[in-house]
């Protein structure tokens, strides 16, 4: 099949090298010319594990290319993925469909015939209605059935989600729509990955709501870390204890200093706004988003606690990961910024150090002193503190890493360590709910 990807960030470029591996010819759009010269020069835009290998192997097969031009790329296409941003609108927190209506037009002025059009950006119920309406009132004439599909792709394992997804949601009751999608996802479809096909504005709903409840279960043993702090219990035993309840279930159970990154933030923001809109509240969510915010500054004062009594300012602390989790360079909504501007408020001196989101960091933060490793970071530090959980935080030299230091203190927001271990090295241990 003949696939346009319009959109070459992260869901884009992820999304359309994954088609092209299952045997489609993909041509990925992008207005960034930038960003598409970079990408024939085989140069990833984004940091995810794998991702220059498979664009590198299906552009040499000749089933991936990148383009500027829109208007060549849809015409003859089977289907056009709208794979474009939707970040938090300023102001008001709904979210920002600009991309997607403006891509709409493009396409509504270049499609040639019959095909089938799929919102694979996140967006709000009721969007795809407004996609069709585009389309028709442009093209009445053109046969184009408008498709919701959203991803369900984590940031550090996205092409393994694509590839083995615990389902594949398509939002259609046409079935000729349906008998493209089947194609689309032929390979996955003989592997049996499931395939829900459910009306339009209930696939739109269901990205909003998995991310809303997994933002949920996340705040949720936050808030019992508190309170294992407070009544001397353990937060990895409690999860323990209620993940293996086949009800709950083991993950998003980690307790840590709060949800970041691309989707979780915008897209809970983006749920209260339809709820919102609707006249019908979801309080739980409401509650979840005010107490991630109040977290991640509650971390920068834990940070402050843990440096000792009397002022803070002129002492020194190492972050150790900046990024919003492992495996990924995106610093969207990440509590390092957070807790960085607590230190720094405060008149501390912060170093910091990640494996791979260094260049957006500096852009973001650029009062912190940016270090080549743990090590350097921590010289001359009153405490280091593990933000990101990267692998190379987990079995640090902890006697290398007390000889740079100025005071032995480890604050680890991961649970990382053990205390046994890093109270057994001379270091003052703080932890998160134990």
């Amino acid at each position: 099949m003949r696939i346009t990807m319009i959109g070459s960030g992260y869901v884009g470029l992820v999304s359309g090298a994954c088609f092209a591996d299952f045997g489609h010819d993909v041509i990925c759009v992008d207005k960034d010319e930038g960003k598409i010269a970079a990408l024939k020069a085989g140069r990833m835009p984004i940091y995810e594990p794998g991702l220059d290998t498979l664009v590198a192997s299906n552009v040499a097969a000749g089933r991936l290319t990148f383009t500027t031009d829109l208007t060549a790329s849809v015409a003859g296409a089977d289907a056009i993925f709208i794979a474009v941003g939707t970040p938090s609108r300023r102001g008001d927190g709904h979210a920002d469909l600009s991309y997607v209506f403006a891509a709409t037009e493009e396409i509504a002025a270049a499609v040639t015939g019959p095909t089938v059009v799929v919102t694979k950006s996140t967006v709000p119920v009721g969007t795809g209605d407004k996609v069709e309406a585009i389309l028709r009132e442009k093209r009445p004439e053109v046969d184009v059935q408008v498709v919701s599909n959203p991803e369900f792709l984590r940031e550090g394992a996205a092409i393994g989600d694509f590839k083995r997804p615990d389902r594949i949601v398509i939002g259609t009751d046409d079935e000729g729509a349906k008998r493209v999608m089947r194609g689309v996802y032929r390979p996955l479809y003989l592997n049996e990955s499931p395939i829900l096909f459910v009306g339009r504005r209930t696939s739109e709903l269901i990205k909003y709501a998995a991310n809303a409840f997994l933002a949920t279960k996340i705040t949720f043993i936050n808030e019992i870390a508190d309170l294992c702090e407070a009544v001397g219990a353990n937060v990895q035993d409690v999860s323990r204890g209620i993940g293996l309840d086949n009800r709950i279930g083991k993950k998003f159970l980690h307790a840590g200093p709060g949800y970041g990154g691309s989707c979780f933030p915008k897209d809970t923001l983006a749920l209260l706004k339809t709820a919102e809109d609707f006249e019908s509240p979801v309080h739980i969510v409401e509650a979840v988003v005010k107490v991630n915010d109040s977290r991640k500054r509650a971390m920068g004062r834990k940070v402050l606690h843990a440096l000792g009594e009397g002022d803070p300012r002129g002492k020194t602390v190492a972050l150790l990961g900046l990024t919003f989790k492992p495996n990924t360079d995106d610093m969207r909504d990440a509590p390092s910024i957070a807790i960085a501007q607590a230190l720094l408020d405060a008149g501390v001196v912060v170093r910091a150090y990640d494996p791979e989101g260094m260049e957006p960091a500096q852009r973001m933060m650029p009062d912190l002193t940016y270090c080549h490793d743990a090590y350097e970071a921590a010289i001359g530090a009153d405490a280091v503190v593990i933000v990101t959980e990267w692998d190379a935080f987990r079995a640090l030299d902890l006697g290398k890493l007390k000889g740079a230091m100025a005071a032995p203190v480890l604050v680890d927001l991961r649970n990382v360590y053990r205390r046994d271990e890093v109270e057994g090295a001379g270091f003052a241990y703080t932890a998160v709910g134990r």
